[in-house]
């Protein structure tokens, strides 16, 4: 039976398993953290830091393939595991470009991708990004002559600050035959407090000019990295209807999980797809569909709770995702809520109706 290694066993790493289970394979998770998400869904769980070579070499010698639900791990590790002739998904050279927002940027701007202009550091407003280390919001930073004296002092990107009309993303499976399969444009609702996606739709409310678009600058980026596996093309829509990447993370994420009940294969099926060296599935959608975030609400900090629930429950089509995280904080994800419609207004209803409740407490 073939094992996979899957490097992260956070909520990711649990949807992942979820849809994997269903196949004749074995799943073998590492992770630092003994209470991890998938800690108690996988057939093999390891507790040991996926950023330490030995660790991730010692994880994946009995494996065939290895896959992450992070970016943020040991890189000579799988570079010695694809030496070795272990299938590695994503490649390691994707990842060293995408582990460095510096080198990220100089990828778009070589192969000639639409991106946020560099700019001088003290040419105020200006975003600053750090090149190593930020997810989910944190690591970057708008500055301005009010608050330069904030500017961090480690490796950073500084960008011309887009003018942004919606926040889009592109979800894209490509497989070992350079094959590729594209999910509808899915547009992104962000938390203006902790800079993080609340809610998403998928299809986005976009024509289809801007729709086709999207895709073909997601198809740029994934074209340009040339190798297997899922990509997550995270766009901004300016007021002047350009497009451009703002950033790549290869691997499944946020902007992906409504397909799991609104797509014939999701993306964490896709995913498996693609480590398997299986045919591609159907990025086909059965409705409109929205995520809302289940986020920690101000002031409680300890053992997690969800308010909220019967509420949810009592709306036809919508479905709970709650990710195993023992302890809740302030902005952490703890869990999403997927609704399903045939309109937009109906779906954005539905959000309206329980965002006020739903939450994470302790």
């Amino acid at each position: 039976m073939l094992k996979v290694g899957i490097l992260g066993g956070g909520q990711l790493g649990l949807m992942f398993v979820q849809n994997a289970l269903s196949y004749p394979i074995e799943i073998h998770i590492l992770d630092p953290n003994p209470e991890a998400s998938c800690a108690n869904f996988a057939h093999r769980f390891v507790v040991g830091d996926f950023n330490d070579e030995q660790t991730v070499l010692d994880f994946a010698k009995d494996v065939d393939i290895v896959g992450i639900e992070i970016e943020h791990v040991n890189l000579e590790a799988l570079k010695k595991l694809k030496a070795q002739g272990k299938t590695v998904i994503p490649d390691p050279e994707v990842l060293e470009i995408i582990q460095d927002k510096g080198i990220q940027k100089d990828f778009y701007l070589k192969h000639n991708i639409p991106t946020a202009p560099v700019q001088d550091e003290n040419t105020f407003p200006v975003v600053q990004k750090l090149c190593r280390g930020g997810y989910d919001g944190k690591g970057v930073q708008v500055l301005t002559e009010e608050n330069k004296d904030k500017k961090w002092s480690e490796d950073s990107v500084f960008e011309t600050l887009a003018d942004i009309k919606l926040e889009l993303a592109v979800i894209i499976a490509r497989n070992a035959a350079g094959e590729t399969a594209i999910y509808p444009v899915v547009e992104q609702v962000v938390n203006p407090t902790y800079n993080l996606l609340e809610y998403l739709l998928i299809p986005a409310r976009i024509n289809d000019d801007i729709a086709e678009r999207a895709k073909e600058v997601a198809l740029q980026v994934v074209d340009a990295f040339d190798q297997p596996g899922i990509y997550a093309v995270e766009l901004f829509l300016n007021n002047d209807n350009s497009i451009w990447v703002n950033e790549t993370a290869p691997r499944v994420h946020n902007s992906g999980h409504a397909t799991i009940e609104a797509s014939a294969s999701s993306q964490f099926d896709m995913m498996l797809r693609v480590l398997l060296n299986l045919p591609l599935g159907s990025t086909e959608m059965t409705s409109k569909a929205a995520i809302l975030n289940i986020i920690g609400a101000e002031g409680h900090e300890g053992n997690a709770k969800v308010d909220g629930l019967d509420d949810l429950m009592k709306i036809p089509g919508a479905a709970m995702h709650w990710y195993g995280k023992k302890i809740t904080k302030p902005g952490r994800k703890m869990g999403h809520a997927t609704f399903t419609a045939k309109t937009y207004e109906e779906i954005i209803k539905q959000i309206d109706e329980v965002k006020p409740v739903l939450k994470s407490t302790t």
